[in-house]
């Protein structure tokens, strides 16, 4: 293919409550960017509600793609591919995305390209990193996912470790929660754990058993919960700001030893993250002290590529269309996806 060709990616997202549409040329070269959140309908809940989310999907998907392409100064005639987030997330919002996607691929007879999400995180890194080329690995940290991936090249990856149970992002929340802070978990922590002491509460730091690269924060939760209940009964203060900072700093810690431990075995000199959580000022200055101490290049991408967006999409559809990678209009979502299914 002719690298000195523009390839024109359209891109959509919506595998939980974003509702994204881009236009990325080139892999790298980012020409619109929309983002319609609905964190502040969701936080009257306390988290995400999947058939809300199915229907705000719905109402606004035609308006930010109509708003991609107009940012872009693009017409769909000079659109070379659609790529889509198929999987994974959440069946009902993933259907309104694929569906789109399907649909206009059938009326303007462009071609089609299925994205994994995590793919999306990852390939977020390649936007502002013109220099960032695999191998490398990636640590992705969200809501839904904690995954340590050994990037061999551009889709392809080895997964090295993966949660056993709750994701970092999922942990976030559910002790955001339980100290009353509210919906989303991550930003609220982040911001009030800087008041905090990280060492004030010896929060466990989990290793699981057989799997010295996958992660487990379901203890790491309940034992915040139980502290928590422990000093409601005894009439204790408790000190928001310290619990906060004391989870916080657990998660780090695991994150960072897991990170740098794979970097030594494997013999890498470049890392990055990616995903929402991936947007926390403390693990990622945490993860650059640590990759700095070893001489290895750290990668990351800015705060609003770290959550759910289309650029991401775009940056990993273009990649596999130029592989020759296609999809056909029998494209479905798949809820429970695995990186590198297909």
């Amino acid at each position: 293919m002719d690298e000195q060709k523009e390839i024109r990616i359209l891109a959509i997202e919506s595998s939980c409550d974003e509702t994204a549409a881009a236009v990325v040329v080139n892999g790298r070269d980012v020409r619109s960017n929309v983002i319609s959140s609905q964190i502040p309908l969701h936080t009257l809940y306390g988290g995400v509600v999947p058939e809300i989310a199915s229907r705000k999907h719905i109402e606004k998907i035609n308006l930010v793609i109509e708003q991609a392409l107009s940012d872009a100064g693009m017409t769909l005639a000079e659109i070379d591919a659609i790529g889509v987030t198929y999987g994974p997330g959440l069946i009902g919002a993933l259907l309104v995305g694929v569906a789109e996607a399907k649909a206009i691929s059938y009326a303007a007879k462009i071609p089609l390209v299925g994205v994994h999400h995590i793919e999306g995180h990852i390939s977020a890194n390649y936007i502002e990193n013109k220099d960032l080329e695999p191998p490398f690995l990636c640590l992705v940290v969200s809501g839904g996912h904690t995954h340590l991936v050994r990037v061999c090249d551009y889709g392809r990856y080895e997964i090295l470790g993966r949660t056993r149970d709750d994701a970092a992002g999922e942990a976030f929340d559910k002790v955001a929660r339980a100290i009353g802070l509210g919906y989303p978990g991550g930003p609220k922590i982040e911001k009030i754990a800087k008041e905090g002491n990280p060492e004030a509460i010896a929060f466990p730091r989990a290793k699981v058993s057989g799997g010295a690269y996958d992660f487990s924060f379901s203890g790491l939760k309940s034992a915040v919960l139980n502290y928590l209940n422990g000093c409601r009964m005894k009439n204790l203060p408790i000190c928001e700001a310290d619990v906060a900072a004391s989870f916080q700093q657990s998660v780090t810690d695991v994150l960072v030893e897991h990170a740098m431990r794979a970097v030594e075995e494997y013999g890498m000199d470049k890392f990055a993250i990616a995903g929402g959580v991936a947007a926390n000022g403390t693990i990622r200055s945490a993860m650059k002290a640590a990759c700095e101490k070893k001489g290895v290049r750290f990668y990351h991408p800015s705060p609003i590529l770290c959550t759910d967006n289309a650029a991401m999409i775009g940056t990993a559809a273009y990649y596999d269309f130029i592989a020759g990678r296609r999809s056909g209009l029998d494209l479905n979502a798949v809820a429970n996806l695995k990186l590198g299914e297909s």
